[in-house]
């Protein structure tokens, strides 16, 4: 009987010295593949602020343009909730300034609007304060004659 309860209180001594150094290799393994996957999430957050901003300036280009034809497709400006006087181009979308798209989309804060309302009615937008590298990276087009948004480049973000 008195070798039962030895075996007994040995199993009850807790875990064995090579036990713990395998647990504590596996999780180093684990923590060496998944640091390289958290360790660059701004990338990742600037690519998905300008996809978001894509969506706002789509959004904001057709209810700019229906709030347009609804006023009889003739005001220069339109009102829109949050964007008062928002500048429309003859075809009836907002310019493509930042008092235009930038205003009617509320991307204004985050985002530039470059250049300014070119004559082709195009004009890229940036997330503000970030240097794509390449630097025609991190953007996308907008066109004020169709409302459009095209060349959107997140490789650079």
């Amino acid at each position: 009987m008195t070798m039962n309860n030895a075996i007994a209180a040995r199993k009850e001594k807790g875990f064995t010295l090579i036990e713990l150094v395998m647990v504590i290799v596996i999780l180093g393994i684990l923590a060496a593949f998944a640091l390289p996957r958290f360790a660059d999430l701004g990338s990742d957050a600037r690519s998905a602020t300008l996809e978001g901003a894509v969506g706002a300036t789509k959004s904001a280009a057709a209810i700019a343009h229906s709030s347009w034809l609804a006023d009889g497709s003739s005001p220069g400006t339109v009102d829109l909730e949050g964007a008062a006087s928002v500048p429309m181009s003859t075809e009836g979308y907002p310019t493509a300034t930042t008092a235009g798209i930038g205003e009617a989309a509320q991307i204004n804060d985050d985002f530039t609007v470059t250049p300014p309302g070119t004559p082709d009615g195009t004009a890229v937008v940036t997330v503000t304060g970030f240097t794509a590298n390449p630097a025609n990276e991190c953007q996308f087009t907008y066109d004020q004659t169709d409302g459009s948004v095209s060349l959107l480049e997140t490789g650079g973000c």
